[in-house]
């Protein structure tokens, strides 16, 4: 039996994490979900975004499902729980693959990119301030530190290796950042040389954004601090079909969270609509992360055949699609059996 804490999260969080417990029940694997809140939902029932008993059941799980939170923008709301959460349990790992799907059309075919992101530092550190009282002058502090850059770096290198893959490409702005940029490029081509199986790439970032867009199949591994993954990881997403296939494992030394890529889409929220692939691939990386992989390999199939033969899946999949949010969850749970 595996314990994970169950973030179901906010807007059309409650709906896709139930078919995405659904599908992976379904799949024989015992969990026994604790189910914690945090983001909008939190707030309204105990007055604050990241509740102690939330920190407290994933204390002890040291592995979290969550869904997506929603996040005020600008100078009002809370500051980002997720961003909180990789910071409390120093998730520095965060991986998110864009494969294409045979059943999703898209300018492309064939794409399959992982983008590893540092993802406790850089711009996202959270070390912001204003310069003068009228707050006029603003100052953010993008923080890259030689452990930092060697433990993601490392990371991207052996995910390369330990899954058959073939190249690393750093992506970086030193040519203009030279002392933040500049150390975590110097930190890729101290460790690149370490990969000898595994070829060695370094791109500037807006330059990696036009190659992108005009050949993606040129890429395979993608490492880069927190702001530019962030970024690149939803254009990958856009060359694959949308966010709504998009999942993210966020992982550190001892704890690990698996979460779709996308928001909370409140738009939609009850309606039925909101795509669960993207959470129930996440599902899929956490059966891994706890070594089920034949379970993992088979949800995964399932998901496959759903999405590919576009008949029960949601309608940003497939416009003519009278199907919703649970008969999509319902179709992989019946391909999976």
């Amino acid at each position: 039996m595996h314990n994970v804490t169950l973030i179901k999260g906010d807007g059309i969080g409650p709906s896709i994490m139930d078919e995405a417990v659904k599908v992976i029940d379904a799949s024989g694997v015992k969990i026994h979900w604790e189910e914690a809140y945090a983001g909008m939902a939190a707030f309204e029932k105990f007055g604050t975004p990241l509740p102690d008993e939330t920190m407290a059941s994933i204390d002890k799980t040291r592995l979290a499902f969550k869904g997506p939170l929603t996040t005020g923008v600008g100078g009002t709301g809370f500051r980002s729980i997720n961003v909180a959460l990789r910071q409390k349990y120093d998730l520095y790992a965060n991986v998110r693959p864009a494969k294409s799907w045979p059943g999703v059309k898209t300018r492309y075919e064939d794409v399959d990119i992982v983008i590893v992101r540092e993802n406790t530092e850089g711009l996202y550190a959270g070390l912001e301030h204003y310069l003068t009282p009228k707050k006029d002058i603003a100052e953010s502090l993008a923080v890259v530190t030689r452990t930092g850059s060697e433990r993601i770096i490392e990371y991207a290198f052996q995910y390369a290796r330990d899954n058959q893959r073939k190249k690393v490409t750093v992506c970086h702005k030193a040519n203009i950042l030279k002392y933040s940029q500049g150390l975590f490029l110097d930190v890729a081509r101290e460790i690149a040389p370490k990969y000898p199986d595994i070829q060695y790439d370094e791109k500037i970032i807006d330059a990696a954004c036009m190659h992108m867009v005009m050949n993606p199949h040129q890429f395979d591994v993608v490492v880069c601090t927190n702001m530019f993954g962030d970024i690149l990881s939803d254009l990958t997403a856009g060359l694959v079909g949308g966010l709504g296939l998009i999942p993210g494992a966020n992982i550190g030394k001892d704890a690990a969270l698996f979460e779709a890529v996308h928001g909370s889409a409140p738009d939609i929220a009850g309606k039925n609509l909101a795509n669960p692939t993207a959470v129930i691939m996440a599902g899929v990386m956490l059966l891994h992360h706890l070594g089920e992989h034949d379970a993992a390999d088979r949800v995964q199939k399932a998901v496959e055949k759903v999405v590919n033969e576009g008949v029960f899946v949601t309608p940003d999949i497939n416009p003519q699609s009278q199907a919703g949010t649970v008969e999509m969850g319902n179709a992989i749970v019946a391909a999976l059996q």
